[in-house]
């Protein structure tokens, strides 16, 4: 079977990568990008009079079911980030993560893992997803094979420009607002973030504090789509706010 699936992409004139990468339509499927948060499966955050404030949940949800919301809303991706997800994980956090994956492959939904690998080859996973300082590109493509979706954080044009040139099929790109998830060094701004679509042919991800409140405010800067942790999963209805942000996603990317 795999003989002549790879004898088949050679006759189309495609290569292996182009194909599997067509399998996902890997552009779509950065749309809406959430990236997973153990911290909000407990807690919802609501607002009462312009005031943010945190709710404990009717109950507490699993990140499953968290993602299961979530893609019936809309979500296009999932990314699996979570620290306890490394070196040394627990028997019961790979079940968690298996139970994510699962939830991913019974709606056709990309499933990648942050930082890890390791990880991503054992758990059969999509993808990964590398900041600059975890395994290098080259290395990563060598350990998962063509058919792997690498993503790869990138805060300028410079940063941009390389890992496309060592690979990645994806960019993030922050950070565009403030996060309460990791520390804020240096703001992208929208004039940076429109260059760097402008200076890549992969698909980029605009990615820190994006919500459907905000997200408006970056049409036009050529981006595919966005990415984001509390904007979906720290709502009280998940599934309806995931709704709420794809509508703002598609009414501005065409």
């Amino acid at each position: 079977m795999l003989f002549l699936l790879s004898f088949g992409i050679h006759f189309m004139g495609i290569t292996e990568r182009d194909f599997f990468m067509s399998v996902f339509n890997l552009e779509k499927s950065l749309l809406l990008y959430a990236v997973t948060d153990r911290s909000w499966l407990e807690y919802a955050q609501i607002k009462i009079e312009d005031e943010s404030t945190l709710r404990l949940r009717d109950k507490k949800l699993s990140l499953a079911e968290a993602c299961e919301l979530a893609i019936q809303g809309g979500v296009t991706m999932i990314q699996l980030r979570n620290k306890e997800f490394g070196t040394g994980i627990s028997d019961r956090g790979q079940e968690e993560a298996i139970e994510v994956r699962d939830v991913c492959r019974k709606y056709s939904v990309p499933f990648i893992i942050d930082d890890d690998v390791d990880m991503a080859v054992k758990l059969e996973a999509d993808g990964v997803h590398l900041g600059l300082d975890d395994t290098d590109l080259v290395t990563a493509r060598k350990m998962l094979g063509n058919s792997a979706i690498i993503g790869a954080t990138a805060h300028n044009t410079g940063e941009a420009v390389a890992a496309e040139a060592a690979g990645a099929d994806y960019l993030g790109c922050g950070a565009v607002f403030p996060t309460s998830t990791k520390a804020v060094k240096n703001k992208l701004s929208y004039e940076e973030l429109k260059n760097i679509t402008s200076h890549v042919s992969i698909p980029v991800v605009a990615i820190a504090g994006i919500t459907a409140d905000n997200v408006q405010s970056l049409k036009g800067s050529g981006i595919a789509g966005a990415a984001t942790v509390s904007g979906v999963f720290a709502a009280e209805d998940i599934k309806k706010e995931a709704e709420r942000f794809r509508a703002e996603l598609e009414s501005m990317i065409r």
